[in-house]
């Protein structure tokens, strides 16, 4: 027996065996770690995701509403969609906090979440499951500077569009489309445009017709800068006094009798501009169309006395220009003063040769201040239902305003337009190949009414 238990102590079969089973336990301990490890940073990873998500969807609320009210019911909201960890939040989250203005960055929102989970292999020797935290900080920056170009579109249409051989050479100014579609600001065709930055709620493109300095996709809608302007219908003098003469009779027997009677009338170029008086004396400031012909001009300034504030209203009807219109420091209004009937039209289509020279009030006092044409917002919306030629004699200083309408611009000189702004529904730029449309920025614009204001801002991670 003795000696069999020598011999077998020598024996170095088997030897793999007694090692294998001695690191057996280090080497599943080894394996559980690391499935954990990869399990419990999966989770981290979602989990900080969700984060980000939830603060993201909360700094676009607080934007766009100017209050926290609304914002943990989007955030609530957001982590439904967006929390994958498929494990419910530990109690009292998420925690939302709203930390202060720092430098740049604004309306912060701050999201921390929660959860806890056992883990398959450390549950074996943890008391108690571990707990995964997550905080994102989410802020608005700033973006962009002057936004000569501001689609107010907020469907999926595209709302910024140069296409064809439109030319735009604005290197100091943004464009920016409210559309929430994967194309709300697009250059396409021949199209050659130069700006500070292109953006959008919803996506931009790259595409080599934009020369810009960046793009700025999925950022906050851009606010309407005239949305508290509406007509004031009081301030509307529409019935004209026209006086006509009627004699009968003959001879001594003849006898002449002046008649003034009150009306609506069309300005046209053949207008007398010195006798546009209403009932009270004081001079008509409406219209039911205002339209000057080809090769022919009108000047709203010879309109004597000036109606307050050079306002100028069109009640129902369109501007029509085939001719050459002249107004400085005025505001022509397309409204109706009734809600039933229709809203006119920009109509300057149809002669290459046609001239808008107008230029939009600075007066603080006036509600029309940086405005050149304004269309009420109760306008219907339509496709090419508003068209300008901008050629090399047209100068527009000041915003041309169709918030509820299309307009189209088509640019068929090469003009350096100084201070001019376009918001509209939806925006589309074309022209020829030899124009180039250049533009100003807006900061030093305030002779016209127009300044910086218009910049946009960008939701950023910042923490």
């Amino acid at each position: 027996m003795i000696s069999w238990f020598k011999k077998l102590w020598r024996d170095k079969r088997g030897n793999a065996i007694i090692i294998m089973g001695a690191a057996l336990p280090m080497v599943i301990g080894a394996a559980g770690l690391a499935s954990d490890t990869i399990q419990w940073t999966l989770w981290k990873r979602q989990l900080q995701r969700a984060a980000d998500s939830a603060a993201i969807a909360g700094v676009y609320t607080r934007y766009a509403t100017g209050a926290t009210t609304k914002v943990p019911s989007a955030i609530a909201h957001d982590i439904d969609l967006n929390d994958h960890t498929w494990m419910s939040l530990m109690s009292g989250y998420p925690q939302i906090t709203y930390p202060a203005n720092s430098g740049v960055k604004t309306n912060q929102v701050q999201v921390t979440l929660k959860i806890q989970q056992r883990l398959p292999f450390s549950s074996l020797f943890m008391s108690a499951a571990p707990i995964i935290t997550a905080t994102s900080t989410a802020a608005t920056v700033p973006a962009g500077g002057s936004a000569c170009f501001e689609a107010l579109e907020t469907g999926n249409t595209t709302g910024l569009n140069f296409s064809g051989n439109a030319g735009i050479e604005a290197p100091d100014c943004d464009g920016f489309s409210n559309s929430g579609g994967s194309n709300a600001s697009i250059a396409r065709g021949s199209s050659d445009v130069t700006l500070n930055s292109v953006g959008g709620v919803g996506g931009v493109q790259n595409s080599n017709n934009f020369h810009v300095t960046s793009y700025r996709p999925y950022s906050p809608a851009l606010a309407d800068p005239f949305s508290q302007v509406n007509p004031d219908f009081s301030q509307m003098k529409c019935n004209v006094g026209q006086t006509t003469t009627t004699t009968t009779g003959h001879g001594s027997n003849a006898t002449t009798t002046t008649t003034t009677t009150y009306g609506p009338i069309a300005l046209t170029d053949s207008t007398d501009l010195t006798n546009l008086k209403v009932s009270d004396g004081s001079t008509a400031n409406c219209f039911s169309s205002i339209s000057v012909a080809s090769n022919t001009s009108l000047n709203l300034d010879n309109i004597t006395p000036a109606p307050a504030n050079k306002t100028f209203y069109i009640n129902g009807g369109d501007l029509t220009v085939q001719g050459t219109l002249t107004c400085t420091a005025c505001t022509i209004v397309l409204t109706n003063k009734d809600a039933s009937s229709p809203i006119g039209n920009i109509k300057n289509n149809g002669n290459p040769n046609s001239k808008l020279n107008l230029t939009a009030p600075s007066d603080s006092t006036n509600p029309y201040k940086g405005i050149a044409i304004y269309q009420d917002r109760r306008a219907p919306d339509c496709n090419v239902c508003n068209k300008i030629n901008g050629n090399n004699a047209s100068i527009i200083q000041g915003a041309i305003y169709l918030p509820s309408q299309e307009l189209e611009y088509n640019g068929t000189g090469t003009t350096t337009a100084v201070c001019t702004m376009f918001v509209a529904r939806r925006l589309n730029f074309s022209g020829n190949s030899t124009t180039t449309n250049k533009f100003s920025k807006l900061d030093n614009c305030g002779a016209y009414g127009l300044g910086g204001s218009s910049s946009y801002v960008m939701v950023r991670l910042v923490g």
